[in-house]
């Protein structure tokens, strides 16, 4: 369960970035979606940590 942000947000970066700029886009919009979704990710597992 932790990693669905990034499961989503990689794809959908992807695919994002290819429509507004090509294939430079996409690549950009997947490394930005990878990184927002790592960090969602760590995010995630801290506020489950958290409510112990």
């Amino acid at each position: 369960m932790g990693c669905l942000p990034i499961l989503l947000l990689f794809p959908t970066g992807f695919g994002i970035g290819y429509l507004i700029a090509g294939n430079l886009g996409a690549l950009w919009g997947a490394g930005v979606g990878l990184l927002l979704g790592v960090l969602l990710m760590i995010a995630f597992i801290k506020a489950l940590r958290g409510r112990r």
